[in-house]
């Protein structure tokens, strides 16, 4: 009784201090503000979903989507002139958030990769007209049982899933903050943040339901173990460093940390928990990469997820993913590279390898380009292996050239189309070129990008990326990117021979007239990709500038 009393009396004394004393939290606005722009027209997408009138929803709905990535990107570019990139670089919210060159460069790659991959989520040209009413690539009713009489019912009631919009603007704010995370709980909560859009929005294809439903399943499950993962590796670092905060467990490892907390001497600079809570963070990483072992759901669900949001999925949350494994690496653990840098060299290896053979013997054009893009993470990884400033810039170009290709790729794919839907066996695609020269130029050029062929992105990206890893003293993994690259591109090779050289079926799939959205979308990457082949050296320059991490 008498303690109760203690603790009372104690309380009592704590309530009558002062009460001001509690610091309010320091957030630097401005310099959040592309986040903060994007999670904004998120939460308005889904009040527009709660209170405009259905008809109107879809216009609303791609008119904030639009209008809040260019005013954001507006909000990269303006922090990136007011020098935030180099001399102001900082880390803002508390600790929580780094406002530098390489968080700028990926955000502003992330929201332009973003814009174009809406308008292929507005399509709504490509299907016949359901009763009256243009479809795009999303269910009518995503509640509704794949089938049942109440799909039926609101497919013809011209219903849309205009949902997905303010869904791609979740993920995309999470991607914002997931390079730019200085702190392992902000990088987790990030990782969430547009991981469960992503889920769902893999689920809600119009046509295969049954498949769009297997693959985000099949997305989701193996997603909660790379976070599970993920958080384990957390709280492992945190007992070893007794700090979430990538500075100070940057100096625990070098030891520059004298003071101990009393509660965590026992475990504080304990080098397995360093080495296993590491270990487990880059499994996560690696798996939102979809790097070997950790990739056995990227060709199911690129092939089951509604075409326009697989373009999404490959090119924003490999930028994103590649961005946190740069920070994680160059700034929480430079004083581990001895150790990780073998580790790496074996996954780059590997997953360069695997991508480019397994990729050999795909009949479906979806789940070619999943393991084109398995053979690219390694790629870039040998990049990030370089340890070295030249290797920054080279997977920032490398990962903007990327995103450009992917998402025009899988653009073109949505063209192709017969009876029901999108024809994506490759079968289907011989003689294409001569049914539709244009679309099979178009599709062509994209994957001599993806083969590394001289005046596209593609090759100045490998170009970058080996010479960084060459210089690096990683000479071998050069060498297995070349033999990857050659095995790479006699099947990108096939496929243009297809298209150009096969005579077509007779029954073979059409190619649609899409609106102007969607050919905005591909001339935008077509664009990207001849120019950045032909001439690289200011966005090399450009990337360069911005690979100084804040520490």
């Amino acid at each position: 009784m008498s303690t109760l009393t203690a603790a009372q009396s104690l309380w009592t004394l704590a309530a009558e201090g002062p009460v001001d004393r509690i610091p309010a939290p320091v957030i630097e606005y401005a310099q959040l503000a592309p986040t903060l722009i994007v999670v904004g027209a998120a939460i308005v997408g889904v009040l527009v979903e709660a209170f405009v009138p259905r008809k109107a929803r879809y216009h609303v709905q791609v008119f904030l989507a639009v209008a809040a990535l260019a005013s954001a990107f507006a909000a990269v570019v303006g922090l990136a002139a007011g020098g935030y990139g180099s001399t102001k670089a900082r880390i803002a919210a508390m600790g929580a958030i780094a406002v530098d060159g390489p968080a700028l460069f990926l955000q502003g790659t992330i929201l332009l990769a973003s814009v174009v991959a809406v308008f292929t989520f507005a399509e709504r040209r490509l299907d016949p007209a359901a009763h009256g009413n243009r479809v795009d690539s999303f269910a009518a009713q995503a509640a509704s049982v794949p089938g049942s009489d109440s799909e039926k019912a609101a497919v013809k009631a011209g219903f849309t899933t205009t949902e997905v919009f303010p869904l791609a603007m979740f993920a995309v704010a999470g991607m914002l903050i997931f390079p730019a995370a200085n702190d392992l709980l902000t990088l987790f909560i990030a990782l969430e943040v547009f991981s469960l859009p992503l889920y769902l929005l893999c689920a809600v294809a119009r046509r295969q339901r049954l498949m769009s439903q297997e693959a985000a399943v099949k997305y989701f499950l193996l997603g909660a173990f790379s976070s599970a993962f993920l958080l384990f590796g957390i709280a492992l670092l945190y007992g070893y460093a007794g700090s979430v905060s990538y500075a100070v467990i940057a100096d625990v490892v070098d030891g520059t940390v004298t003071t101990v907390d009393p509660a965590l001497a026992a475990t504080m600079g304990n080098d397995a928990l360093l080495l296993i809570g590491g270990a487990l963070i880059l499994m996560g990483l690696l798996f939102k990469v979809g790097a070997v072992p950790f990739h056995m759901w990227t060709p199911d669900v690129y092939q089951g997820a509604p075409t326009p949001v697989t373009g999404f999925m490959a090119a924003a949350t490999k930028v994103a993913a590649f961005g946190a494994l740069l920070r994680l690496l160059y700034v929480v653990l430079p004083g581990l590279r001895w150790d990780w840098r073998p580790v790496m060299w074996g996954v780059a290896i590997v997953t360069m390898l695997a991508g480019a053979v397994i990729a050999v013997t795909q009949t479906d054009v979806k789940r070619l380009l999943a393991y084109s893009s398995i053979a690219h993470a390694g790629f870039i990884l040998a990049g990030v292996i370089a340890t070295s400033a030249e290797g920054v810039q080279a997977v920032l170009f490398y990962l903007g050239a990327y995103s450009f290709v992917t998402i025009g790729a899988f653009a073109v794919v949505t063209l192709v189309r017969d009876a029901g839907g999108e024809a994506t066996h490759l079968s289907k695609w011989a003689g294409l070129g001569r049914r539709s020269p244009l679309t099979a130029a178009v599709f062509a050029v994209f994957l001599l990008a993806f083969a590394g062929i001289p005046l596209t992105s593609g090759f100045a990206g490998k170009f970058a990326v080996f010479k960084a890893a060459a210089e690096g003293g990683a000479g071998v993994l050069v060498v297995v990117g070349v033999i990857s690259s050659a095995i790479a591109a006699f099947f990108y090779v096939r496929v243009i021979v297809l298209m150009f050289f096969s005579e077509p079926k007779t029954d073979g799939p059409t190619v649609a007239v899409p609106s102007p959205l969607t050919m905005t979308t591909i001339a935008v990457g077509v664009a990207v990709t001849l120019v950045l082949g032909v001439a690289p050296q200011y966005f090399l320059d450009l990337a360069g500038q911005a690979s100084t991490f804040v520490r």
